[in-house]
């Protein structure tokens, strides 16, 4: 619990009181590799601050896997839409590795942040930064060939060519796995 109060703290004024009144919100869970922390169809009801490990978000399309996001230490995963709007997830979220997260949840999360501007403030925060990300993301694919977005990734998220397998890697590049190695070998041969 304390690196998502010392999280807290790097985004905004967040003090002592104010991580007492966010307690009722918070509890600790646990995932297993490939456990889903949320399914498609579902209503998403929490932020998950990731302690341990690192998990992913993608689309299944009839059985073709399609990752769009990966989340890892100090960092937030949920689906912004979903959790802003009440509406249903059209996208799972699945541990990629055992994950230890700690959940948000957005009922009494709304109610301590009616008690406190810092924990609305903080909150305004975590979405925006987990917001950039996705726009930059998002970005990548609108801007950059395959290859420049492997560099991209390489240079600005080592710990993504580090961590995630190739072939998940290649779903999120847009590539097939074939392709990517190509590009890689490429490279090092540069």
């Amino acid at each position: 619990m304390e690196k998502l109060f010392q999280y807290l703290q790097s985004l905004t004024e967040f003090s002592e009181k104010s991580w007492e009144l966010l307690q009722p919100a918070l509890s600790v869970k646990q995932y297993q590799k490939n456990e889903l922390l949320l399914q498609e169809g579902e209503i998403c009801i929490s932020l998950f601050y990731i302690s341990k490990g690192f998990c992913k978000s993608y689309y299944d399309q009839d059985g073709d896997i399609k990752n769009t996001g990966f989340y890892f230490e100090n960092e937030l995963a949920t689906n912004i839409s979903s959790f802003g709007n009440g509406t249903k997830s059209k996208f799972n979220i699945a541990a990629c590795e055992p994950l230890e997260v700690i959940v948000l949840n957005k009922q009494p999360l709304f109610e301590a942040a009616k008690k406190s501007s810092e924990i609305e403030a903080s909150g305004r925060c975590c979405i925006r930064k987990f917001a950039t990300k996705q726009e930059e993301f998002s970005n990548l694919f609108k801007l950059y060939s395959a290859q420049e977005r492997l560099e991209y990734i390489e240079d600005q998220y080592p710990e993504m060519i580090q961590r995630i397998p190739l072939t998940q890697l290649a779903s999120f590049l847009g590539v097939a796995r074939e392709t990517l190695s190509r590009i890689r070998k490429r490279r090092l041969s540069e």
